[in-house]
C-alpha cells in the first residue's frame, strides 16, 4: 500500500527548538486538534485551522527561550495541559490559555530536556538530571557525559518509575531513584527517545531512540540484561535525527514509526508480520525537522503528519487529496473558497511590503541622525561539527533562520574539502601564504536563492591541529556576518568507543608529574574529540578510542599524577607526546616520560593500512587509463578488441570517476600517514631517518607489502 501525502504549510513562528511542538488531543464536538508551539522568543502559540486558515486559541507574551514543550494531566485522562521550560522555569498552561504554574527549578543551568507523567516531573540540564514530584525535589544524578533526552517508562504499567537518560557518550542510563540500574550501548550518540507506539509496546518496557548520525532502534528495557529488538542503518547517509512519534497514518489499524530528521527529511516506517520497520514514505523539506507529530488538524477526516521546522514553519503532510479541475484549453476553474484564500494572501502581502518599506525608511533616517547607534540585526545559527565514523571525514551543518548568501570558511591548519551531493552552493577557492602559518584554507560558498541550510566535508590531518572558522552572511539588510569557531584536534580522527581488541600489539606512554586530575583531563579534552568538558566522577577515568580511518585504537587512563596512554599505532603516541608535553610546559609543569614501543605494531598497522592503500592505488591506476581507452574507443569505434578488465574499465568510467572525485588526496594521506609511522618508529629510537623518506616513496610508487616491511625493518 501506497502512502501519498500533500504539503500544507500552517503558520509560522520564531526559531524553535527540539520537542517543542504537540497536538493537543481532540475535544467532543470538533474532529480536528489543536496545534500547540513555543519559539525562541518565548511565546507560545496554540493554534486550529477553519476553513483553510489558521486561527490562534491563544498565544502567550514573549520571554525566554522556550527548550521543551510536554503535554501532561492525570494519568489515564486526556493529556491536555502543557508544559513549557525556559531557562530554568517550567510554565503550565491550561488548553485555553490560563497560566496555572510558574515552578522556578533549583536548576543552576537551563533546562534541555524535560518528560511529563501524572505529578512526576523529569529534568535534565547539560550533566545534571533532577526528578520533582508535585513540585518537589525527589531524586538527583550527575551523568559522566551530556545528557540529551529524557523519559520514563509508563508508570502506570510498571511497578515503579524508571527514568531513561539518553547521554551523549553513546549510553542509554537506566536510574531508579538516584542511581543508575545499568547502562546500554547504542550504536550512536543518542539524541530523541520516545516509548514505542506511545506507551512502552507490549511489554511498556519498550523505547525507540535515535542518533546524532541518523541510526533508528527500538529496546526492551529489562533488567538487567535489555534487548536490542531492531536497529536501521543510515545506509542512505541522511541526517541525525531530532523527533519520532508514533501514529497510524497508513490507516491499518496499527500505529507507525513517524521520524523527523536534521537535513529536512521526514519518514514513515510501517511495521511487518516480524514487527520490523519497512520504509513507506520520505519526503525532504529544506531544513531540519525539530518536532513531529501525527493526527487530523487541516480538515476532519484526513489523518496527516505535522511538522516544524527549525526556522518555525508548521508544515501538515496530509492523506486529504489535491482535486485540480480543468482539462486541455480549458481555465482552471478556482472554486470560492480557493479565490478567497488568494485575496486574502494579496492582501497580506501589500500590507507586509508597505510595513517593510517603512521600517526601511525609518532605519535609514535612525542610522543617519548624530545619535544613531550601529544597529546590527541579529540571526540565529543552528551548526553541528561532528565526525562521521563511515568516511573519517568531519561534517558541519549550518542553518539560518532566513536565507543564506555566502559562507566563508578558512582554516589555519591543512584539510581537504570534500564534495556533498545535496550541496548547490558554488564554492571558489582564495590562494594563501601557507609560510605564514595563518591560513592554509579559504573558500567561498556562494548559495542559492532560497538556502537556508548548507553542509560542508571536511577531513582532517592527525597531528595537525588549530582552528576551522566559518564567517556565515545571510541575505538580511544591512549586511551583517556571524563567525563560528570549531576546533580540530590533535587526534581529530578518533571516536569514542566502549570497547577494544586486547589481543594487538600495542605501545605505550605513561606521563607522571605533579598535575592535578582536573589539569590532566583538561588535556585529553584538548587533544580528543568526544571527552566530556567536566572532569568525570571519581578519581581515575578510562576512555576508549577508536581511529575512523585506520581502525587503530587508544586506551587512555589517567589520574591525579599519573596517565597511561596505550594505542597500537606508534603515530598516535608519538603525537600524544609532543602534544601533551607542549601542554605541560605552557603549565610549567614538569613531566616524567617513559614509553614503552613494541616492534610488532609497526607491522599490524601497515597491515591495517594495507588494504586501503591498495583499493586506491588500483583506483588510480584505473582513473589514469580512462582518458587513453576512450580515445582508442573512438579511434576505433568499438571496443571489442579490449581485454575484459578494460572494457570493465570503461563501463564503468563514471562510477569510478566520481569515486575518485570524492576522495580527493586520499592516496596522499596514506602515503602521509605510512612516511609518519616510519619517521616515529625510529624517533623513539633517537634516529633521524628523514634522509631516507624519498627512498621510502619511490616504494610506495611501486607498492608491495612485503617490499615495504622489509624497508621499515632494514632502516
Amino acid at each position: 500500500m501506497d502512502l501519498h501525502l500533500h504539503r500544507a504549510d500552517y503558520v509560522q513562528v520564531g526559531v524553535t527548538a527540539q520537542k517543542t511542538m504537540k497536538l493537543l488531543p481532540a475535544t467532543r464536538g470538533s474532529a480536528t486538534q489543536k496545534v500547540v508551539i513555543g519559539d525562541h522568543e518565548g511565546v507560545v502559540l496554540c493554534f486550529g485551522m477553519k476553513k483553510g486558515e489558521a486561527v490562534a486559541v491563544f498565544k502567550t507574551l514573549p520571554g525566554q527561550k522556550i527548550a521543551r514543550l510536554e503535554l501532561g494531566g492525570i494519568l489515564n485522562t486526556p493529556q491536555e495541559k502543557i508544559f513549557v521550560a525556559a531557562g530554568s522555569e517550567i510554565r503550565g498552561f491550561t488548553k485555553r490559555g490560563k497560566q496555572f504554574l510558574s515552578f522556578e527549578t533549583n536548576l543552576t543551568e537551563s533546562i534541555k530536556a524535560m518528560h511529563i507523567s501524572g505529578s512526576d516531573l523529569l529534568l535534565s540540564a547539560s550533566y545534571i538530571y533532577s526528578h520533582y514530584c508535585d513540585c518537589k525535589d525527589q531524586h538527583y544524578y550527575l551523568s559522566g557525559d551530556r545528557i540529551n533526552d529524557v523519559i520514563c517508562l509508563p508508570v502506570e504499567r510498571l511497578p515503579h518509575l524508571t527514568p531513561v537518560l539518553a547521554c551523549q557518550d553513546r549510553l542509554l542510563r537506566v536510574l531508579q531513584g538516584s542511581d543508575v540500574v545499568f547502562e546500554i550501548e547504542v550504536s550512536g550518540p543518542p539524541t530523541v527517545l520516545a516509548l514505542h507506539n506511545g506507551n512502552g509496546g507490549d511489554s511498556g518496557e519498550d523505547v525507540l531512540f535515535g542518533t546524532s548520525d541518523g541510526k533508528l532502534g527500538l529496546i526492551q528495557i529489562t533488567a538487567p540484561t535489555p534487548t536490542h529488538k531492531w536497529e536501521i542503518q543510515n545506509e542512505k547517509k541522511r541526517g541525525g535525527i531530532l523527533c519520532v512519534d508514533s501514529f497510524d497514518i497508513m490507516g491499518d489499524g496499527v500505529k507507525d514509526l513517524l521520524v523527523g530528521r536534521d537535513d529536512g527529511m521526514v519518514e514513515v516506517y510501517s511495521f511487518n508480520n516480524a514487527s520490523e520497520p519497512v520504509l513507506r514514505f520520505d519526503q525532504a523539506l529544506s531544513e531540519s525537522v525539530t518536532s513531529i507529530q501525527g493526527g487530523c488538524v487541516g480538515k476532519d477526516g484526513y489523518d496527516e503528519i505535522v511538522v516544524s521546522t527549525y526556522s518555525g514553519w508548521v508544515t501538515g503532510l496530509t492523506t486529504e487529496p489535491v482535486h485540480k479541475e480543468g482539462g486541455p484549453g480549458e481555465e482552471l476553474r478556482l472554486n470560492q473558497e480557493t479565490q478567497h484564500k488568494l485575496a486574502c494572501l494579496r492582501s497580506e502581502l501589500e500590507q507586509l511590503q508597505l510595513k517593510v518599506a517603512q521600517e526601511r525608511e525609518r532605519y535609514q533616517q535612525s542610522s543617519q541622525s548624530s545619535q544613531a547607534k550601529s544597529a546590527v540585526p541579529s540571526f540565529s545559527i543552528n551548526d553541528k561539527f561532528t565526525l562521521n565514523k563511515d568516511d573519517a571525514s568531519y561534517s558541519l551543518i549550518l542553518e539560518v533562520q532566513t536565507a543564506i548568501d555566502n559562507v566563508l570558511v578558512q582554516s589555519d591548519v591543512p584539510i581537504d574539502l570534500l564534495d556533498v551531493d545535496k550541496n548547490s552552493a558554488v564554492v571558489s577557492f582564495s590562494s594563501c601564504d601557507a609560510e605564514s602559518g595563518d591560513n592554509f584554507l579559504l573558500a567561498t560558498y556562494r548559495c542559492q536563492a532560497n538556502t537556508t541550510r548548507l553542509e560542508l566535508k571536511i577531513r582532517s590531518i592527525e597531528g595537525q591541529y588549530g582552528t576551522l572558522q566559518a564567517y556565515v552572511t545571510p541575505r538580511i539588510q544591512p549586511k551583517t556576518c556571524q563567525v563560528r569557531q570549531y576546533l580540530i584536534k590533535p587526534l581529530s580522527l578518533h571516536q569514542r568507543s566502549h570497547s577494544i581488541d586486547r589481543d594487538r600489539p600495542v605501545n605505550t606512554l605513561t606521563l607522571t608529574g605533579q598535575f592535578s586530575f582536573a589539569e590532566v583531563h583538561s588535556w585529553v579534552v584538548f587533544c580528543l574529540p568526544e571527552v566530556p568538558e567536566k572532569p568525570p566522577a571519581g578519581e581515575c577515568v578510562t576512555f576508549y578510542f577508536q581511529n575512523t580511518f585506520l581502525d587503530t585504537q587508544l586506551e587512555s587512563t589517567y589520574r591525579k599524577g599519573e596517565g597511561v596512554f596505550k594505542s597500537d599505532n606508534i603515530s598516535t603516541i608519538s603525537i600524544l607526546k609532543d602534544v601533551l608535553s607542549k601542554e605541560a610546559t605552557k603549565k610549567k609543569i614538569n613531566l616524567n616520560i617513559s614509553y614503552e614501543i613494541n616492534e610488532m605494531s609497526v607491522k599490524h598497522t601497515l597491515a591495517l593500512i594495507h588494504p586501503k592503500l591498495e583499493d586506491q592505488l588500483l583506483l588510480a591506476k584505473k582513473v589514469q587509463l580512462i582518458d587513453a581507452l576512450k580515445e582508442l574507443q573512438v579511434h576505433e569505434g568499438n571496443t571489442d578488441f579490449l581485454i575484459p578488465e578494460y572494457r570493465c574499465i570503461l563501463e564503468e568510467a563514471e562510477r569510478l570517476q566520481e569515486e575518485y572525485k570524492k576522495q580527493p588526496a586520499h592516496l596522499e594521506r596514506l602515503y602521509g600517514m605510512i612516511t609518519d609511522l616510519f619517521i616515529d618508529k625510529f624517533k623513539f629510537k633517537g634516529t633521524n631517518v628523514k634522509t631516507k623518506v624519498p627512498l621510502l616513496l619511490e616504494i610506495l610508487d611501486s607498492y608491495d607489502q612485503n617490499t615495504l616491511i622489509a624497508f621499515f625493518d632494514a632502516a
